[in-house]
């Protein structure tokens, strides 16, 4: 029988030292705490905070993340894509992300402010109406990506294909821009 967490306030735990129990965690808040490496497969997380949290290399097989919110948080190589896309639904401000997977994830609406996101894998997700603003995407990979609707107004260093990626109605700004022009190898001055 797994365990079920309500409202609780986790404040700094170091969860590679104590066990997370398996179970729901359900409007709980996660400050301070440590799981770099912690496997928290199987687990469900719904309508938590987690505020300056190390998730780093944390295993997440079918794991549940309903709308939850990662405030200056690190994030560092995770692969998103093995979490259970059921409901999936996360925002993300001031997170360090890179290196991490969100292949063929349905993202819509998802917010990534203020975040770095360097070599971030995008393929094939569904970011609809994202926004991405005054992040980092140096390196993030957009391939056959779903962007209609997002918004790079403020984002940097980003690079996408117009012809590998749903753009209608994307938002841009100048000079970043420019990054819709990586792929035929020009200098614009």
């Amino acid at each position: 029988m797994e365990d079920y967490f309500e409202e609780q306030v986790f404040n700094g735990v170091n969860f590679t030292e104590q066990r997370l129990d398996k179970g729901e965690y359900n409007l709980c808040r996660f400050v301070n705490c440590s799981f770099s490496g912690v496997d928290l497969s199987y687990l469900v997380f719904s309508e938590c905070v987690f505020e300056n949290c190390d998730l780093s290399n944390a295993r997440m097989n079918s794991s549940s993340w309903k709308e939850v919110q990662f405030n200056e948080c690190k994030l560092l190589g995770l692969i998103f894509s093995d979490c259970n896309p059921f409901l999936i639904a996360m925002n993300f401000r001031g997170c360090q992300l890179n290196f991490s997977s969100f292949y063929q994830l349905n993202l819509k609406g998802s917010k990534f402010e203020q975040c770095s996101l360097h070599e971030v894998d995008f393929t094939e997700t569904n970011l609809t109406g994202a926004s991405f603003y005054q992040s980092d995407l140096s390196g993030a990979i957009f391939e056959n990506t779903i962007l209609e609707k997002s918004d790079f107004r403020s984002a940097q260093n980003y690079a996408l294909d117009p012809e590998l990626n749903k753009l209608k109605k994307a938002k841009f700004s100048m000079p970043e821009v420019v990054g819709l022009l990586h792929k035929l190898d020009i200098h614009i001055s």
